[in-house]
């Protein structure tokens, strides 16, 4: 089978011609864009608006301040903050001088966060004050020279902060910290700091972030990403969206240590000259009422956010005509969700559908998508311009007939410069095959058909093996979301003593309704009628809500570590 090159295609159906990238840093990219729209507003935090020309102000205080620290190009500076404008002004100053921006998530564990500081060596971290008391803590056991500590309240309006101190701040009582410095106090170092220029060229090929992968076991892996990766993510984002306009209002509130939020509701929102309406703290609860108050153009979440949207009682009514794209990532998307979802959105006066991404933060996030009016019911999509996805037989890296699932490989310009410290897992996971092309190996199953659209079916390692059949949790959950009573559904592999391993599967059902047999004998005939036998789940389990990552993923390996733990008490 013939590789099937860039088969991607604008709204109209034709295919699209190579496209160009810089070969300057994400920095620079951000500064050209800016310059042909300064007067624009870049991001609205709480209703405090910053000008694509005011940031550009901010960041170059904050490049000044980080050479007066005496921050070197290549170094890593870690960035521990949730979605706040320290948070970008931080990542494009840091990248500004020609160092790398180390994003951490900022609810980490103390020995993760130390992991992350030593294996970077950084010397300097800016930090959420919540997380300074972890990093205070740990800090006789990394090379860490300077805090550099910001609270959420710093770039709200007063009569916000005010409520924010009153309600939450007061209670943030953090030890004393000799090398700790607060935000503003280095913002007005960095202006009193004499330098004739700020700005550093570097190569296009040269790590510009690192990220973190989930981790399959120990410690997540540190994700190289060049200056290209994320220009050319940003480029390719808004060619295959197609519809994305200057001073579209994007709701971003997927997080900026994440390749999702960074690299499409950051980067990409500013490279096109989007607003990026920005949140510390993404509430479900408050979903409602910042649709109702931003009425963003926009909105890119994971599936639960739209699980959210769903059960929300107060959206009933609610105009959503201002939408005009929807992106759902990081996560697959069932095709009853996305069904439930369409319609809700048909519902709420617009027109637009869900679209699905798929990618993995090892090409930052999407490669591939949902492109505008060609949905193939269960495909994520074609692959972005210039990125090019085979299917594999992972034994022998040959390409396998159209339809017939094998390994998910791709390669493009996005694809990451390699893991950090880790030369082993790089060159198992970036091969290079006989076509002379280097194949990042994404351990996901799938299928490609003859349109160049692709099928996921679910990660390699997920899958269950129960008397010598593969069951394939994913198929499994389709069928159980195509219940009309089910929000969601998560399948997992248990023990069986003589099976080896069985389906259990784990139902949320949709708001209004409670667990009955009924239901519970409505989902197993979906199931039996669906599917072969061997796949059928063994037992069904109940529950309010699913746990998730910190990105908002279902954490299966959650749910299987609970059934190992009660498997061991009995």
């Amino acid at each position: 089978m013939e590789t099937v090159k860039t088969p991607w295609y604008s709204s109209y159906g034709e295919v699209r011609p190579h496209l160009e990238y810089p070969d300057y840093s994400l920095y620079m990219l951000l500064e050209e864009s800016a310059k042909k729209r300064l007067n624009l507003t870049a991001y609205n935090y709480f209703g405090k608006c910053a000008t694509y020309k005011e940031f550009l102000n901010q960041i170059e205080d904050a490049a000044k301040a980080f050479l007066k620290l005496g921050v070197k190009a290549g170094e890593k500076v870690s960035i521990c903050m949730p979605n706040t404008p320290e948070a970008l002004i931080s990542f494009y100053a840091v990248n500004k001088i020609g160092a790398v921006a180390n994003m951490i998530h900022p609810l980490s564990a103390e020995n993760e966060i130390k992991y992350y500081v030593n294996l970077t060596e950084s010397r300097f971290i800016v930090t959420i004050d919540l997380a300074l008391n972890k990093i205070n803590h740990i800090l006789s056991e990394t090379k860490l020279e300077k805090i550099i500590q910001v609270s959420v309240a710093d770039s709200m309006p007063v009569a916000i902060s005010v409520g924010y101190f009153v309600k939450k701040g007061r209670k943030i009582h953090n030890e004393k910290c000799d090398i700790a410095v607060k935000w503003n106090d280095f913002i007005k170092e960095g202006r009193n700091f004499e330098t004739k220029n700020t700005l550093f060229n570097p190569d296009k090929n040269d790590t510009a972030v690192i990220l973190y992968s989930g981790g399959t076991s120990g410690f997540p892996k540190g994700i190289e990403l060049t200056n290209l990766n994320f220009n050319a993510l940003a480029i390719q984002s808004f060619e295959i969206c197609h519809n994305l306009h200057e001073g579209d209002r994007v709701l971003s509130i997927m997080p900026v240590f994440h390749g999702f939020g960074l690299g499409i509701c950051i980067h990409t929102v500013l490279y096109f000259g989007g607003l990026a309406i920005i949140l510390p703290q993404f509430n479900a609860n408050d979903f409602d009422k910042l649709l109702t108050k931003y009425k963003p153009n926009i909105i890119a979440g994971v599936p639960s956010l739209f699980e959210v949207m769903l059960k929300n009682r107060r959206m009933e009514g609610v105009d959503l005509s201002f939408l005009h794209l929807v992106i759902s990532g990081g996560d697959s998307l069932s095709e009853s969700l996305k069904e439930k979802v369409d319609e809700f959105l048909k519902n709420h006066g617009t027109n637009t559908e869900v679209r699905e991404g798929y990618g993995l933060t090892e090409c930052v996030t999407g490669s591939c998508m949902i492109p505008l009016n060609r949905y193939k019911g269960g495909s994520i999509g074609i692959p972005y311009p210039d990125t090019y996805y085979k299917i594999i037989d992972p034994d022998t890296l040959e390409e396998v007939p159209y339809r017939q699932n094998g390994e998910i490989v791709l390669s493009g310009p996005t694809v990451m410069k390699g893991y950090l410290n880790e030369p082993e897992e790089t060159k198992e996971t970036l091969r290079l095959h006989p076509d002379g092309k280097v194949w990042l190996h994404t351990g996901d199953l799938g299928s490609m058909d003859e349109d160049g659209f692709l099928y996921f079916k679910q990660r390699i390692k997920r899958m269950i093996i129960s008397s010598g059949y593969n069951v394939y949790p994913q198929y499994v959950e389709n069928v159980i979301d195509s219940v009309p009573e089910v929000l969601l559904s998560c399948v997992i592999g248990i023990d069986h003593p003589l099976k080896v391993q069985v389906a259990k599967a784990f139902v949320v059902l949709r708001e209004g309704y409670e667990p009955t047999d009924e239901i519970r004998e409505k989902i197993k005939n979906a199931c039996e009628k669906n599917l072969a036998k061997y796949s059928w789940p063994f037992e069904y389990e109940f529950r309010k809500e699913l746990p998730k990552t910190l990105v908002g993923k279902v954490a299966f390996k959650v749910l299987m570590d609970e059934e190992k733990a009660k498997k061991e008490k009995q």
